[in-house]
């Protein structure tokens, strides 16, 4: 670690106007202690070079004349900027097989095909960032097949819209394998999804499964459709922390046929909402095989649900099963101007309603769990400790495991932002840096309204807007000097940050060798910082009182060989905590009955008072 400080400081010391130079010096003129210079932290200031910075510092003063510059800002400045990509009006004759395909736009692609069909295998994965648009695709085509094998794996910041799918197709099929699978924050939007169409199958066998975090939209699916066959064979499960939307799902359809095997099943706190599902439709079937099973928490709403429609048979065999109780609500289901109407829930969580339905005899439950009734199930699931299965073994612990020889789960630490650095000082002080300057931001780092790019740092800037929690003291930083600065303002001069030394063990089990209490196990104050997403490195940082800090060596369970050295915090005080947080969920217990211990993952930190 000191031998990758030490060639820094060597290219430093070739150009002391570097703004990594500059960090070094600010370290030692604000830090007390002559203690090694932490490394993880002095390589995330900003690469740029002395000439470069003095140059973008005089451009960052004009927010226009940055943004024209924004592509060479991004690559010298190490950034997470999506590239702006132009419009194709490539033509395309006769039946297409792409390999592979990223980061272009199709303003018209495959409308008014005859029969045949296109393909796309491998569409923006394993990338940073992905960002493609559809504006019509396969529009008017007539016995048409379509067909993406895997769309956005892998990918980290997937923006994907299309404009319009299929819209009044006749015949054919479109179909999707693996859509946006294993991706960190999408924003994933069809605004018009096979509306108008006659006898065309749409089919998703697997959607953001994996996903973390992000939206994905419907604006309308199936509208006006005739005979049209919808499905979705695994959606949003594994997920976390996902929102998803249906505004006008089977609208005014004739002889819709749509149905989710698997919807959100084993997620975390996943939000779903119908606005209108069903509404003024005739004789159609749609049916949840699975919905929400297994999940954590929740939240679901179905405003207007097959309202005025003639002839519709919905069906939910399991809904609403969650692991731990979520809030459903059903607003106006059924009902309006028709009467020939079939419902039916198989097995039904907990803890839902039904505002406006009244007429019990065009519907039935099979069972309906009561509040005790959900208990005991997840009494049985969880081994009658209340452990919430979807929370990562290892991922919290109890501070008696913190001993020489303990075999545990380590979760995976890896870090699964985008790589970025900080920005200089002098550079970051110029850029807007609040919510009501958005729109200038969205300026600067060319990003659209709707987009990932807007919507990320919408939801960072609320974070660090956020009012701090009783007790708490905390700052968004988006430099290194911004970072220092407000750890010694809460600790002192005299201080230390850590991190957990790489990610080996990750995902696996480890054996807990030397274990060091930091400042001799007393209870103390610390500052953590975290990253958010932001187009340049920013933390949140925050102050958190009582706790114990611990570095212990970590081992291969078979070798005893040294794979890591880890840093993990435990929280004394707990009784401030939410009842569902996920420490309580792994551990069976409930605030202020128990401290929680977690490991530093990689590229978070800790910083506490110098022993």
């Amino acid at each position: 670690m000191n031998k990758i400080l030490d060639k820094a400081l060597v290219h430093s010391e070739d150009n002391p106007f570097t703004p990594k130079a500059y960090i070094i010096r600010y370290w030692k003129k604000e830090i007390s202690n002559t203690l090694p210079q932490p490394s993880f932290l002095i390589n995330k200031a900003s690469p740029l070079t002395a000439v470069q910075a003095a140059s973008f510092s005089k451009l960052s003063g004009d927010l226009t004349s940055l943004s024209g510059s924004l592509p060479s800002f991004c690559s010298a400045a190490n950034l997470l900027c999506f590239p702006d990509v132009g419009p194709s009006l490539e033509k395309h004759s006769g039946d297409v097989d792409f390999k592979e395909y990223s980061e272009k736009n199709f303003t018209n692609y495959g409308s008014g095909s005859l029969s045949g069909s296109d393909s796309f295998k491998n569409y923006s994965n394993d990338g940073n960032s992905a960002l493609n648009s559809f504006r019509r695709y396969s529009r008017d085509s007539v016995g048409h097949n379509d067909k993406f094998t895997t769309y956005a794996r892998d990918t980290n910041v997937p923006d994907q819209s299309f404009n319009t799918y299929g819209k009044k197709a006749t015949g054919g099929n479109g179909e999707f394998t693996s859509y946006a699978q294993d991706v960190n924050v999408p924003n994933m939007r069809f605004n018009s999804y096979s509306d108008d169409v006659n006898g065309r199958g749409e089919s998703f066998s697997s959607y953001s499964q994996n996903a973390n975090a992000g939206d994905q939209g419907f604006t309308s699916y199936g509208k006006k459709g005739n005979g049209a066959v919808n499905s979705f064979k695994s959606y949003g499960n594994n997920s976390n922390v996902m929102g998803s939307s249906f505004s006008g799902y089977g609208e005014n359809g004739n002889g819709a046929n749509d149905s989710f095997t698997s919807y959100g099943e084993n997620g975390n706190v996943p939000q779903n909402n119908f606005r209108s599902y069903g509404e003024n439709g005739n004789a159609a079937v749609n049916s949840f095989s699975n919905y929400r099973d297994q999940s954590n928490v929740g939240d679901d709403n179905f405003k207007s649900y097959a309202k005025s429609s003639n002839g519709a048979s919905e069906k939910f065999d399991n809904y609403g099963n969650s692991f731990n109780e979520g809030s459903d609500t059903f607003s106006g289901y059924g009902g309006g101007s028709v009467v020939n109407q079939k419902f039916g829930f198989k097995r039904y969580g907990v803890n839902n309603t039904f505002k406006d339905y009244a007429d019990k005899k065009r519907a039935s439950f099979v069972t309906y769990a009561t509040r005790s009734a959900a208990k005991i199930a997840e009494m049985k699931v969880s081994g009658g400790k209340g452990v919430n299965k979807w929370i990562e073994p290892g991922k919290f612990f109890r501070e008696s495991m913190l001993k020489q020889g303990t075999i545990m789960p380590m979760p995976d630490i890896k870090d699964k932002m985008p790589k970025r650095s900080f920005l200089p000082r002098v550079i970051l002080s110029k850029l807007p840096f609040s919510s009501s300057k958005l729109g200038d931001l969205r300026k600067i780092f060319h990003a659209e309204e709707d987009s990932s790019m807007a919507k990320m740092m919408a939801d960072s800037l609320g974070d660090c807007e956020r009012k701090p929690s009783a007790g708490e003291t905390k700052r968004c930083v988006g430099s290194v000097e911004d970072m220092i600065d407000f750890a010694t303002s809460v600790l002192g001069r005299d201080v230390v940050v850590r991190s957990t030394e790489n990610v080996n063990g990750s995902g696996k089990k480890v054996k807990v060798g030397a274990v060091k209490k930091i400042n001799g196990g007393k209870i103390t104050k610390s500052v953590s910082c975290h990253q958010s997403l932001f187009p340049y490195l920013l933390y949140y940082c925050h102050s958190v009182p009582k706790v114990r800090v611990y570095e212990a060596d970590l081992l291969d369970p078979v070798t005893s060989s040294k794979i890591n050295h880890g840093v993990a915090i435990c929280h004394i005080d707990t009784s401030a905590w939410s009842k569902t947080h996920g420490a309580f969920l792994s551990l069976g217990s409930e605030p202020g009955k128990i401290e929680v211990c977690h490991w530093i993952f990689e590229n978070d930190m800790t910083w506490a008072v110098a022993d």
